[in-house]
């Protein structure tokens, strides 16, 4: 399973009704989290379980679904996580 999957698979907990993971590591080629093996990705997610949660609680979401991916999988991770009535 690439790293795609495995972030699609864990995000599956959050239910999302969008998921789009975009693998944007070429535009980092170089950097110092790139030379390390950890990817750069942006996600856009809508979930119905950010309804009534703050920007940073949406990211502690996701970070937690992601787990040890964060430390050695993902280096940076651009995340726009919306409600479905944001959308």
């Amino acid at each position: 399973m690439n790293t795609l999957q495995m972030m699609r698979a864990r995000l599956a907990v959050l239910q999302p009704l969008s998921l789009e993971i975009e693998d944007e590591s070429f535009l980092h080629a170089g950097h110092a989290g790139a030379k390390a093996g950890g990817g750069h990705y942006l996600l856009h997610i809508v979930s119905a379980q950010f309804i009534g949660k703050t920007t940073i609680a949406r990211h502690r979401m996701i970070y937690s679904a992601l787990g040890e991916m964060m430390k050695r999988d993902i280096h940076a991770l651009n995340i726009q996580a919306l409600t479905p009535d944001t959308v």
